[in-house]
């Protein structure tokens, strides 16, 4: 993306729109992404996958924009991360609208259950970034530095070798917005193929289960390394 962004850039720099425009359109096409997986059929799920790219690109040229400019600012730092929470919860929160299939012309009960997992796996997915977040805010009021890379690094052997194994599988980037929206389109494809919404009902599981147990696995590598001392 970083290689289509500089042509973007080098376009955008010179214009009147400012940095902090630039983040209020990434947030729209990350918001618009989840907006997106309310239409029905594989249409939606395209215009999501399609929408969560401009997100990517607009979140790559808002920086170079107000670097080149030297127009950075702490309030461009945070609408950023807000656009981050904001976009990826939109499109968990649309995944299990889509999967509840509001729609649908029967009306049965246990449908609202996929809305459910979908925000539960939306809340996973903001209690991920918070987590981080939150490291520099407890060092800050505690009058602390910032943390170092190398503080990550959990003190238990154990815990280490679980956070290598997790990071090599990756399966937590699965409800990053990049990735997701990419299962949300695969899955969605499966059920053009099939009929009906068994895979996109199966992702909503597989999603919520993962943002639930990244959100515990997460806290405790915090915990349990030497970010907060």
């Amino acid at each position: 993306m970083r290689e289509i962004s500089l042509r973007w850039t080098r376009l955008l720099v010179n214009s009147r729109i400012t940095p902090n425009q630039l983040t209020h359109l990434m947030v729209l096409a990350g918001v618009g992404a989840g907006a997106a997986l309310l239409i029905p059929g594989i249409l939606g799920a395209v215009l999501a996958a399609l929408l969560i790219q401009l997100y990517l690109l607009l979140d790559c040229v808002d920086g170079e924009v107000a670097r080149w400019r030297r127009q950075t600012s702490v309030t461009g730092v945070y609408l950023d991360r807000i656009g981050h929470y904001l976009a990826e919860a939109a499109l968990l929160v649309g995944f299990g609208l889509r999967a509840a299939d509001l729609f649908a012309r029967e009306g049965a009960g246990g449908e609202w259950m996929w809305a459910f997992l979908g925000t539960l796996a939306a809340l996973g997915a903001i209690l991920i970034k918070a987590e981080t977040d939150l490291v520099d805010v407890a060092r800050s009021r505690s009058g602390m530095p910032a943390v170092r890379e190398e503080a990550a690094v959990p003190r238990s052997s154990r815990v280490a070798l679980a956070r290598r194994a997790a990071a090599a599988l990756k399966f937590h980037r699965l409800v990053g917005g990049v990735e997701a929206s990419l299962f949300i389109l695969v899955v969605a494809i499966a059920d053009l193929i099939a009929g009906g919404l068994f895979f996109t009902r199966l992702g909503v599981v597989v999603l919520a289960a993962v943002a639930v147990l990244q959100t515990v696995l997460h806290l405790i590598s915090i915990l349990a390394s030497s970010r907060l001392r």
